[in-house]
């Protein structure tokens, strides 16, 4: 029999000397994680009050919530929102239009659209001065960048997360226009908060509807466009820009584009559901199970994040598609 090389030998009698180090260990660290607390969820909803109910518009009111013991409330930003949870379970997101630097209190408006989902005339049926009302945020969907000069376009509620954005471009001493537009100054929330050359008010009543490169032709040179308003507005103004820059934020669900039909199975009553090339996931399921849960319809929320089966993928089924078949967890 061969010896093995010195060196061999020497490795093996090391790796015979760890074996019980390293046993050791693995009892300690077996022993540590038993006496370490289980994690627990973090609850970050907000139990605010509303403070004060005030119609801003035709078929708009304000809501200014506060918390209930005077504390003051977590800092935001232009353009984020809140999560509202509504009585009836509803999830739906407002714009937090306020004053940032206001700690007291957060202000949200909320148009009411009776051929909607409900969500809005919930809020202006139940919510009164005095309501309990849980939320979860603040969150940012539609960051403000800091730059020399903006265009801000806002279309009827689209003012709501544009107002703080012009308070704070005006605060940093940029360059900004704002073009209000909407059906009729009665329906236009606000408009007595803003005043100046910079701000053109453009109504449908007054002067026809507005094209984009209309809106766009009021822009500073070289400027940052924000805007938030209805779908034809958006699409409209990003034909026109192209490839330039443009932050936007919709207040209803973008339009499938380019789609290919599917099938989805719900595992849970192993309905199939076909999908339409124009239509989402949620609008097909919602026909068949009216009970899904679904908030933002633009993807960001997470509300109606959903698992895929078999596995651990998941999808949201305002936004996301598939082909073939795919089987939800519903």
């Amino acid at each position: 029999m061969i010896p093995p090389p010195p060196a061999l030998y020497r490795r093996d009698r090391l790796m015979r000397a760890l074996v019980p180090v390293t046993n050791a260990y693995e009892r300690l660290s077996r022993r540590g994680a038993r006496r370490q607390p289980p994690v627990r969820a973090v609850d970050r909803t907000l139990r605010l009050v509303v403070d004060e109910v005030v119609h801003e518009a035709a078929d708009v009111i304000s809501l200014r919530l506060v918390d209930p013991s005077g504390a003051p409330l977590p800092l935001w930003q232009p353009g984020c929102h809140l999560d509202v949870l509504l009585p009836s379970g509803r999830r739906r997101q407002y714009s937090l239009c306020g004053d940032p630097a206001d700690r007291r209190a957060y202000r949200i408006a909320v148009r009411r659209i009776d051929g909607g989902d409900g969500g809005s005339v919930e809020v202006h049926a139940t919510l009164r001065k005095g309501s309990s009302v849980a939320v979860q945020g603040p969150r940012n969907a539609f960051p403000f960048l800091d730059v020399p000069s903006y265009l801000f376009l806002a279309g009827g509620i689209g003012i709501t997360p544009i107002l703080p954005m012009v308070r704070a471009a005006q605060a940093r001493g940029a360059d900004w226009r704002l073009v209000y537009t909407g059906r009729s100054r009665a329906s236009m929330p606000f408009l007595a908060e803003l005043s100046g050359d910079r701000v053109v008010v453009r109504t449908d009543d007054e002067s026809g509807v507005p094209d984009p490169v209309e809106l766009l032709a009021h822009a500073p040179d070289r400027a940052t466009v924000y805007c938030c308003g209805p779908v034809p507005m958006i699409d409209g103004v990003r034909a026109v820009l192209g490839r330039r820059p443009l932050h936007f934020e919709r207040f209803s669900p973008p339009p499938v584009v380019g789609g290919e039909p599917f099938v989805v199975r719900l595992a849970r009553t192993g309905v199939t559901v076909p999908v339409a090339s124009d239509r989402s996931v949620l609008a097909a399921v919602r026909e068949v199970l009216p009970s899904v849960a679904y908030s933002c319809q633009q993807g960001f929320c997470g509300t109606c994040r959903v698992r895929v089966l078999p596995g651990e993928d998941e999808m949201s089924i305002c936004r996301d598609r598939g082909s073939g078949l795919v089987v939800l967890d519903l």
